[in-house]
């Protein structure tokens, strides 16, 4: 691995940047209320990364960020570039089908034990999907595209996913993602329990409720996991009874603990009450990040890690304390931006994990993507 600056992920992007909301940071594109309308979606919150009204809200909101700068210029084709099989490969294809575009995704996790390898994971139509396991091989990517007669050009959009793509590369540098999360999660619960606070207990309760078996439960969202963790902090219910009632399905949703709660409140600690009361609400009013305190403090776990190492640091340590731009992706977007293609970076983190509030913002605090932090490629 090599060390090249220090940069930002505006420097390829600008404010072509959607999170979850799925309202543009550019306030030129149309918000989520007015591309709902545009495509006839109805109201019933923001949609999930790999369903058909994510990929026609994204397919149009492609199209007006290529008219702000090209008006008279037609998409004709995608490229898609991430770091999971799964949701990245299911996005893809239902984002070209739903612009009518053919495309070709590289989708990487690095595995450096492993031969260097790119290959097709599935190829339909006009429509090709490239799994790899070095982010090196993304300097090749122009060769995968000749192979397959795709030209960059002003016609083509092109998606880069944000998180453990082009911050925090999946399998080289992510789990410093994670960590921000995990320590954010630690902080928020320790401010709420205060003295009471078991710091194992906790690390036991989120390590258990994270599992596969539990996403079904908790929807597989952060916010819920922590929210979890709390409330058996606090003694409400043992890690162990909690996790039996919801494997037997005698809990069956993540509403009727809600519901189990609210009506036994009074026995929460005041701090930890309010906190209740605030995610009950949000929660009911279909709110996907209704954990505030702790976004925000994700936000700030993960600026933290952002820039914080000196040049002279070992690589080693670089890859496991600092999240880092990835070189690879950097430079591709720089010579595709060069060739006139619409860049656009998605992410599935919160609007509040990733742009600060107006207290932090008057403190000088920046949204992540223009946050400098070291460029690291091989």
């Amino acid at each position: 691995m090599q060390l090249y600056g220090q940069s930002t992920i505006s420097e390829f992007l600008g404010d072509n940047i959607a999170f979850r909301s799925l309202n543009p940071l550019d306030t030129r594109l149309p918000s989520l209320d007015e591309l709902r309308a545009s495509v006839r979606i109805p109201n019933q919150g923001v949609p999930r990364k790999t369903s058909a009204d994510y990929a026609s809200l994204i397919s149009h909101l492609l199209k007006r960020a290529r008219a702000l700068k090209a008006p008279r210029t037609k998409i004709t084709q995608l490229i898609f570039v991430g770091d999971t099989r799964l949701n990245d490969a299911t996005a893809f294809n239902k984002i070209c089908a739903a612009g009518d575009w053919p495309g070709l995704a590289f989708i990487c996790e690095e595995n450096s034990q492993e031969q260097a390898y790119a290959e097709v994971l599935k190829k339909e139509e006009n429509r090709i999907i490239y799994i790899a396991n070095r982010w090196e091989l993304l300097n090749n990517f122009d060769q995968l595209l000749d192979r397959h007669d795709f030209v960059i050009d002003e016609r083509t959009a092109i998606i880069l996913d944000i998180d453990k793509t082009c911050l925090g590369a999946r399998g080289r540098n992510d789990k410093v993602i994670n960590q921000a999360r995990v320590d954010a999660a630690f902080k928020t619960v320790r401010s709420l329990i205060g003295d009471q606070f078991d710091d194992e207990a906790f690390e036991d309760s989120y390590n258990l409720f994270h599992t596969p078996e539990f996403h079904g439960f908790t929807t597989d969202n952060q916010d819920y996991l922590v929210y979890l963790c709390l409330i058996v902090s606090t003694g409400l219910y043992t890690k162990d009874r909690l996790a039996d009632e919801i494997l037997s399905r005698r809990i069956f949703r993540f509403d009727s603990l809600l519901i189990d709660v609210e009506q036994h409140a009074n026995k929460l600690p005041a701090g930890v009450r309010e906190i209740h009361k605030d995610f009950y609400s949000r929660v009911r009013q279909g709110d996907p990040t209704p954990f505030k305190a702790f976004r925000a403090q994700e936000f700030l776990s993960t600026v933290a890690r952002m820039g914080n190492l000196g040049d002279d640091v070992p690589m080693e340590t670089r890859l496991t304390q600092e999240i880092v731009i990835t070189e690879e992706v950097r430079n591709r977007a720089i010579d595709w931006n060069r060739r006139g293609a619409l860049l656009f970076g998605l992410s599935d983190k919160p609007d509040e994990a990733s742009v600060p509030t107006a207290e932090l913002a008057s403190q000088g605090y920046l949204p992540l993507h223009q946050v400098e932090t070291h460029v690291v490629g091989a």
